[in-house]
């Protein structure tokens, strides 16, 4: 083999000129003759192999291919046209064969590099440099032609810098790994690069000058990520418009986009737009009221259930005050949470409704000392500013107490004491049953001037367990926070400079949230600071008389009532059912009609709703009472064999009617449930 002609591909085999033999062997080998055949003189004959001189140069260049080879049958080889950089490589009209032969010129399919940094390939047409070795060639391909006549080469124009010529230097091999880069191999074994794109026009250059064949290699294309982006962005574009399409079907999305295709669409012309009156009509008090006689009818079958027990009652027409039924409704009978009723009409009636209760923190006597002083408020929240109580909408924060005592200053704070001198008395009522006072359950904490959250663990809990002494664990709270310790009770000096103060809700909502929740220390407490207004001792003795004195003075007769605390957590209150008829009666009468209408007003916005607030939000659900479910409004009362429900309820005449139901004697859950059927049927009666 010729010293300059540099082999291709690691090989073996030897090349034997074509002056030897056909199957010439040498010792220890063999030589295979590969025959070739070509087209001459319209005939296939077999071809010979020109000999190889080092003048000439290697006339061949191999194919290296990557993965699996196809073999292919020979075929008779074709002329191919001159070749160009601008155009791709086509068949033409074969040409006789030259008595000559000329080295070959081998043309190589061009294919994509793989890697995004694209060698310089100009360095070929210069012979300055062979390609980076992390540039990955090409794989060529064997043309499909015989030779050809290679035409005199025109070296296209360069610029200054392009103007050295350098000897040329042998290409490097590929690698059988490697995609080789296309390339035009002439005699002389000078290579030129080849167009990097096969099957595409290129725009003319902006010369004057005609195209040259060869002519600077342009680089290799970059991978067609426009065309996989566009690809992409279609594809995304598509699913959105599906998604949309798909959600605009949906009924809610249609509808709410007002749609032609939505359910609510219109489904004919749009009505002109009428004026609207917003205004909230009260009971009916010009209609027709129910008879007795009809009244009577009505109630006969749910007033006469066995579930009820021993039952007393009464119905009032609330615009007249007329007695439309009645059962023994003299009779007294243990109310148990209705006594609250008593307690919030007299502190609505002696009381401004905008009474605020106050709790302060006051420079002690003592260097470093403060006191927390109680004024009744046990609403108090430990939720953090910001956080409303769900117990207690609007009430005090201890974090707004804490934190305008340290704006106030003062110097270091060690101690922090607590006065609850304000209320007397015990902390528990005569009749009340030991485990409603015990430390853990969920019905009543000590009754105390100060607390969080009613006592409860929880703060938004109202079923949370109650702890044993609420006021001393609020004094130890603010004490942490204040960075001191808990010092005990005292009494405040009167004098007292006050270092921050908080105040509770209004009496109105106040004795809103106790009505709600049916809650038995507030109406305890509530019952001490009616006292306090009238200068009566703040205990259960002195909240219980002062609210019989104010309804007595308020006109409402009282006869048979007996109460012993403020919650009627006592089982020796007695309350007759037209007692708490007439108070409700008044609460519920038209306006201008009693001067005492007015301030009883609030009692009603406190009744909890049937199935939809406070003590009746999970009740009302059964059939025989879901009649009832958002007319009836109704205070309940719930003891060991007693059940009690007294509140207001329009009839399908919208007529306000009140009621008074007592059941002693009755199983809590059927005697709540027959309660229910009874109010439901009020609701349901015109009764005429």
């Amino acid at each position: 083999m010729p010293e300059n002609d540099v082999p291709m591909w690691p090989s073996d085999d030897k090349d034997t000129s074509s002056a030897e033999p056909k199957g010439a062997k040498r010792e220890g080998e063999a030589t295979v003759w590969l025959p070739m055949s070509g087209l001459a003189n319209g005939k296939t004959e077999e071809l010979s192999v020109p000999k190889v001189t080092p003048e000439s140069g290697s006339w061949f260049q191999p194919v290296v291919e990557v993965g699996d080879i196809d073999e292919e049958p020979d075929v008779p080889e074709t002329p191919t046209p001159q070749w160009s950089a601008f155009e791709p490589v086509t068949p033409v009209t074969p040409a006789e064969p030259e008595q000559h032969e000329e080295p070959k010129t081998l043309f190589v399919k061009p294919v994509q590099p793989q890697h995004k940094d694209e060698p310089d390939w100009d360095q070929f047409d210069r012979g300055t440099a062979t390609p980076p070795r992390d540039a990955e060639p090409s794989r060529p391909e064997p043309s499909q032609g015989p030779p050809r006549q290679e035409q005199p080469r025109q070296e296209p124009s360069r610029r200054p810098e392009q103007s050295r010529v350098e000897p040329p230097l042998p290409a490097p091999v590929p690698s059988a790994t490697m995609h080789a880069r296309p390339v035009r191999i002439e005699p002389s074994e000078e290579r030129f690069d080849s167009e990097a794109t096969v099957g595409i026009q290129r725009p003319e250059p902006p010369s004057q000058e005609p195209p040259a064949a060869e002519t600077e290699a342009a680089p290799a294309p970059k991978p067609k990520r426009k065309r996989k982006t566009l690809l992409i962005t279609t594809l995304v574009v598509v699913l959105l418009l599906a998604g949309m399409g798909g959600a605009a079907a949906m009924p809610k999305v249609s509808n709410r986009l007002g749609l032609p295709w939505a359910p609510n669409a219109p489904k004919g012309e749009i009505p002109k737009p009428a004026g609207v009156t917003r205004v909230l009509h009260g009971p009916d008090v010009n209609g027709v009221a129910p008879t007795k006689e009809g009244l009577a009818a009505a109630l006969a079958g749910p007033a006469g259930a066995a579930d009820l027990g021993t039952l007393t009652g009464t119905v009032v027409d609330a615009a007249t005050g007329d007695v439309l039924w009645d059962k023994n409704s003299g009779t007294p009978l243990t109310p148990a949470s209705t006594t609250k009723i008593l307690v919030v009409a007299a502190a609505l009636l002696s009381m401004d409704h905008g009474t605020q209760f106050s709790t302060k923190i006051v420079q002690g006597a003592e260097p470093g000392t403060v006191i927390l002083v109680a004024g009744g408020d046990p609403s108090l929240t430990s939720l953090p500013l910001g956080t409303d109580s769900p117990l207690y909408p609007g009430a005090a924060h201890v974090d707004d107490l804490v934190a305008q005592v340290k704006k106030a200053g003062g110097g270091k704070i060690s101690k922090v004491q607590l006065d609850i001198s304000l209320f007397k008395g015990p902390t528990s009522a005569k009749g009340w049953d030991p485990e409603d006072t015990a430390a853990g359950n969920t019905y009543m904490a000590p009754v105390l001037p100060v607390m969080a959250d009613g006592g409860r663990a929880d703060p938004k809990n109202d079923h949370s367990p109650r702890i044993a002494n609420p006021a001393a664990t609020l004094t130890q709270k603010i004490a942490g926070k204040l960075e001191a310790q808990a010092g005990g009770t005292t009494t405040a000096p009167k004098d007292a400079k006050v270092l921050g103060e908080v105040k509770s809700q209004p009496l109105a909502e106040f004795a809103n949230s106790l009505l709600q929740l049916s809650d038995n220390l507030m109406a305890d407490v509530l019952a001490r600071q009616l006292a306090l207004a009238k200068g009566a001792e703040p205990s259960f003795t002195g909240g219980a008389a002062t609210t019989m004195d104010v309804l007595k003075q308020a006109g409402f007769d009282l006869t048979g009532v007996q109460i012993n605390d403020g919650s009627g957590l006592s089982d020796q209150n007695k309350i007759p059912a037209k007692a708490l008829s007439e108070i409700l009666a008044v609460a519920a009468a038209p306006d201008g009609k009693d001067p005492r209408t007015a301030k009883l007003r609030p009692l009603l916005a406190g009744l909890p709703v049937a199935g939809g607030s406070g003590t009746l939000e999970k009740r009302y659900g059964d059939p025989a009472s879901a009649a009832g479910r958002g007319w009836v409004r109704g205070k309940t009362g719930t003891l060991s064999g007693v059940n009690t429900l007294a509140g207001v309820v329009l009839d399908t005449d919208g007529r306000m009617l009140v009621f008074a139901l007592m059941s002693s004697g009755s199983d809590q859950n059927k005697g709540r449930a027959a309660l229910d059927v009874v109010a439901a049927t009020l609701h349901k009666c015109g009764c005429r």
